[in-house]
C-alpha cells in the first residue's frame, strides 16, 4: 500500500522534461468525435444485424398491472418479442450477489406487477427494426389499479426521517452559540429536481458468443459495477460478461449505475439468438434513469459584530424513491469551508412514489452552496462588511470539523485574486444602483469547495517493436478527457512523443479503475498510470543495460533518461524503438497500482474555488442575462490546462443554470415530471452566457497523490449558482430563495419591494 513518504520521491510527472503535463493538448479522441466515427454504445456494428428494443413505460406512479394485453404487439409486423412481468425471462432476485465480491448486484427488469415511479419500465417489444418496435409497443395494453401517488415533497417534510447509518454532527454548542450571538440570520432556500439530460441517452447493446458469454456495448461511467451487476441478474460468471463503454456523451452521475436497457438487451440477445440494441428517449430518461431530487435548506449563522461567524448551520431535507435512500447530501460541504465553533449539520430524508434520486454534478455542494453562499451575503449586508472581506475572516486554521490540518488550502488567494482580476472594487453594495440602459447591474459573489478523493485502481503499459506505448484501462471517458490526460502521463514518463501513445479503457476485460464520478477520475487512474509508466521506464532501463548490443550496458538503469523517444545514458543513446525491436521483439508489458495512503485521513484535502459574476436584470420583463463571470481556481496540479478549463466553464454554466432556469416539477395527478424533453427543460444556450473564463492557480499537493493533483470536474458547479444569485440581488434588491430565479418569480418579487 502506499503512503505519502513512498510519493515524496522524484517522479517523470513532477520532472515534466517534455513538458506535457500541464499543457493544453488537444483531445485524443477528438478528430473522431467531430467526424462522427467515434462508435458510441447504440452505434456499434455487431457481428449480425441487430434486432431494435423498446421499452414501454408505466402511466401511473404507484400501483399493481392488473391485466396484460399484447396480442396485437405480438402480431405487429416484425415483432420477435413481447415481454412484461408475466413472461420475461427468470432472473435473480433484486440485489442478489452469487459472487460474494461483486461490486453490484442483481437489477431484474420488468420483475413484478409493481409500479412504483411514473414511466418505470413495466413492458419490452423487440422486433427487426427500430419502426416497427416503436409501433408494436403502442399497441401493449396494460390495466393498473392505481393508488394515489404520494409525491408532494413539501407537504411531507414533517413526515423525513434520518438517513439510514446517519446522524446530525454537532461540533460544540449550536444552539447556545447561536442565541448568544448579537447578529443572527435565519432562512430557508428550496431547490427543485433536475434532470441530467445528456446528449448521449442512455443505450446498450449486447449480444452471446455461444450460450455462456455476453458482449456487452453500455454507456455507463463505472466498467467493473455495470459488468458485476450484468452477470448477477444473467445469472453467469462475471468473467462471462464482456462489458465496454469507451465512448460515453455525458454522464454527471446519470451513468454511474446500468438500467434496463442493459439488461432486457442481454436478455433479448440471448433469448432471440441474435444481437439487440435498446436506447431510451429523451422522454424516457427524464422518468427512467435517476435524478437530483428537492432540497429545502435551513441555514443559520450567528456572528459577532466583527463578522466572526459564533454558530453555524445548514440541515437539509431531502426526497429519494419509496424504496431507496439516496440522500442529497447539501450540508456535508460546510463542515470544511468556515471557521465557527459551534456547528450544526444533517440532512432529513422523505420516501416518496417519484422516480429514483441519485447523484448529479456535484451532489450536495451544488444544491448546498444555493443556500450557505448566499446566506453569507445577506450576513455581510446586515453587518457592512464586503462580502468578500466576510469569508476571508472566517477562514479556518484547521479542518473546522475534525481538527485535520489541510494538505493544501489557497481559498483566500482564489478570493483575493479573482476579486481584482474581476474588478470587485467597483461594486456598489447597495442594491439597484447600477444601470446599463433599461437594465439594472448586479456584482456577485460566492465561494467553492469540493472534497478530493483517491480510489484503488490499476494500469497497464506496454511497448511494442515499433516503440509504441499502449495505456489499458478499465477507466472511462465521458467527455472530460481521460483519453487525453492518461496519453500525456504516458508520454511524459516515457519520453515518447503524444503520437506514439495508443490508449485503450472502457472495458471490463482491461486492468479495474473506479471509473468516471466524483472528481476523482483523473487523480485516479491517472495515478494508476504513473505507476505502470514508472515500472516500465525501470523495465525498459534494465534492458538496455543488460543487452550487450546496447551502447547504454552495463550502466546504472537508475540514471537513463527518457526524453524524445530516445534512451540515453551520459552521453551514450538509442532509440526506444531500436532497443525494443532488438533486445524484446515481442515488447515487454507491465502493471501498476495505487491505493490510498495509510496515513491519508490525517490531512484535510479539498479543492477550492471563488465565483464572481455580474448580470443584467430587466425589471419590466424580470429577465436575468448574465454579462460575464470568472472563477479562480485552486485545485492541485493541472494534468491539461485546456480540458480542465473546459471542466471548470462547464460546471460555471451549469451554476447559470442552476440560479436562472433549470429545474423540473411533479405533476400531483399523476406523478410524473412535467418536464420531459429538451424543449421545455431549460438549459443554457450559447446565447444566455457572457464573458466567461476560469482560471487555476498553481498548486501541487503532495498529499493527495503521486502527482499532486486533483480533480476539477465538480468544483466549477459548486458555488457558481450562487454567485448569480447574488449579483441578481445587488442589481435589483431582490433576494429570491426558492430556485430558479425566473422572471415570475423576479416580477413578483420587484412589485412586493415597490421597484
Amino acid at each position: 500500500m502506499s503512503s505519502v513518504s513512498d510519493w515524496d520521491v522524484p517522479n517523470p510527472v513532477k520532472e515534466n522534461r517534455s513538458g506535457l503535463i500541464g499543457k493544453g493538448v488537444d483531445r485524443y479522441e477528438g478528430p473522431l468525435k467531430v467526424t462522427g466515427t467515434a462508435p458510441y454504445a447504440y452505434e456499434v456494428q455487431p457481428p449480425s444485424p441487430p434486432a431494435y428494443g423498446v421499452m414501454v413505460g408505466a402511466t401511473i406512479a404507484a400501483g399493481r398491472i392488473t391485466d396484460v394485453d399484447t396480442a396485437a404487439a405480438e402480431a405487429s409486423p416484425g415483432v420477435l418479442a413481447v415481454w412484461t412481468h408475466r413472461n420475461v425471462p427468470a432472473q435473480p432476485p433484486r440485489g442478489t450477489k452469487a459472487h460474494p465480491r461483486s461490486t453490484a448486484g442483481s437489477k431484474p427488469a420488468l420483475e413484478s406487477d409493481r409500479v412504483t415511479y411514473w414511466g418505470q419500465p413495466v413492458a419490452f417489444v423487440v422486433a427487426d427494426t427500430l419502426e416497427n418496435a416503436v409501433a408494436a409497443s403502442h399497441m401493449v395494453q396494460l390495466t393498473y389499479a392505481a393508488d394515489a401517488p404520494d409525491v408532494d415533497f413539501q407537504a411531507r417534510l414533517g413526515d423525513a426521517v434520518d438517513p439510514p447509518g446517519e446522524k446530525d454532527v454537532e461540533v460544540g454548542d449550536f444552539q447556545a452559540g447561536f442565541e448568544g450571538s448579537p447578529v443572527r440570520l435565519d432562512e430557508t432556500w428550496s431547490t427543485p429536481i433536475q434532470n441530467h439530460v445528456q446528449m448521449e441517452p442512455c443505450a446498450s447493446l449486447a449480444w452471446w458468443e455461444g450460450p455462456d458469454r455476453c458482449i456487452a456495448h453500455t454507456s455507463v461511467q463505472m466498467v467493473k459495477p455495470a459488468q458485476h451487476g450484468l452477470a448477477e441478474t444473467l445469472g453467469i460468471d462475471r468473467d462471462a460478461v464482456h462489458l465496454m463503454t469507451r465512448y460515453i456523451g455525458g454522464g454527471f452521475g446519470g451513468k454511474g449505475q446500468t438500467y434496463d436497457d442493459l439488461t432486457l438487451a442481454a436478455l433479448a440477445a440471448r433469448a432471440l439468438g441474435r444481437p439487440v440494441k435498446v436506447a431510451f428517449t429523451r422522454q424516457q430518461m427524464m422518468h427512467g434513469t435517476i435524478h437530483r431530487p428537492a432540497t429545502v435548506m435551513r441555514v443559520r449563522l450567528g456572528a459577532e459584530r466583527d463578522g466572526r461567524l459564533n454558530a453555524m448551520s445548514i440541515m437539509t431535507w431531502t426526497h429519494c424513491h419509496s424504496d431507496g435512500s439516496f440522500t442529497e447530501h447539501a450540508s456535508n460541504f460546510a463542515r470544511s469551508l468556515y471557521a465557527a465553533p459551534n456547528r450544526l449539520t444533517g440532512h432529513r430524508l422523505v420516501r416518496l412514489d417519484l422516480p429514483h434520486a441519485g447523484p448529479m454534478r456535484a451532489p450536495g455542494e451544488a444544491s448546498g452552496t444555493l443556500s450557505l453562499e448566499c446566506a453569507m451575503d445577506e450576513l455581510a449586508e446586515t453587518l457592512g462588511l464586503d462580502p468578500v472581506e466576510l469569508r476571508i475572516r472566517n477562514e479556518p486554521e484547521v479542518d473546522p470539523e475534525n481538527g485535520r490540518p489541510f494538505s493544501q488550502r489557497q481559498l483566500v488567494r482564489c478570493l483575493k485574486e479573482g476579486a481584482q482580476l474581476f474588478g470587485w472594487d467597483r461594486r456598489l453594495p447597495t442594491p439597484g444602483q447600477v444601470r446599463d440602459g433599461r437594465w439594472l447591474v448586479g456584482l456577485g459573489m460566492a465561494a467553492a469547495i469540493r472534497g478530493n478523493f483517491l480510489l484503488p485502481a490499476k494500469c497497464s503499459f506496454s511497448v511494442d517493436a515499433d516503440g509504441v506505448i499502449t495505456v489499458r484501462q478499465g477507466m472511462t471517458d465521458i467527455g472530460t478527457g481521460t483519453y487525453t490526460v492518461l496519453a500525456q502521463i504516458a508520454a511524459e514518463t516515457l519520453g515518447v512523443p503524444l503520437g506514439q501513445v495508443v490508449v485503450e479503457i472502457g472495458d471490463s476485460e482491461l486492468p479495474p479503475a473506479p471509473g468516471s464520478g466524483g472528481q476523482f477520475g483523473a487523480a485516479t487512474a491517472g495515478s494508476a498510470a504513473l505507476a505502470a509508466g514508472v515500472n516500465l521506464r525501470k523495465a525498459i532501463a534494465d534492458l538496455a543495460v543488460n543487452d550487450p548490443g546496447s551502447p547504454l550496458h552495463g550502466g546504472d538503469s537508475a540514471s537513463v533518461t527518457f526524453q524524445d523517444g530516445v534512451v540515453a545514458l551520459e552521453n551514450r543513446s538509442e532509440t526506444l524503438r531500436d532497443l525494443v525491436r532488438r533486445a524484446a521483439p515481442a515488447g515487454l508489458t507491465v502493471e501498476g497500482e495505487i491505493r490510498p495512503a495509510q496515513d491519508a485521513q490525517r490531512w484535510s484535502t479539498q479543492t477550492y474555488g471563488a465565483h464572481f459574476c455580474e448580470v443584467g436584470v430587466d425589471p419590466v420583463t424580470g429577465e436575468v442575462r448574465v454579462r460575464r463571470m470568472l472563477g479562480v481556481f485552486a485545485a492541485g496540479r493541472i494534468l491539461n490546462a485546456k480540458t480542465a478549463r473546459s471542466q471548470l466553464t462547464g460546471g460555471m454554466i451549469w451554476g447559470v443554470a442552476s440560479a436562472l432556469t433549470e429545474g423540473n416539477a411533479v405533476d400531483p395527478r399523476y406523478g410524473s415530471l412535467i418536464n420531459q424533453d429538451l424543449a421545455q427543460y431549460l438549459v443554457p444556450v450559447q446565447a444566455d452566457i457572457g464573458d466567461l473564463e476560469a482560471i487555476m492557480l498553481d498548486e501541487v499537493d503532495d498529499k493527495a497523490n503521486p502527482m499532486g493533483i486533483k480533480g476539477v470536474g465538480e468544483l466549477g458547479n459548486s458555488g457558481a449558482g450562487a454567485a448569480v444569485a447574488n449579483a441578481v440581488y445587488n442589481a435589483c434588491g431582490v433576494r429570491l430563495r426558492d430556485y430558479p430565479i425566473t422572471p415570475d418569480k423576479l416580477l413578483a418579487g420587484l412589485i412586493a419591494a415597490g421597484r
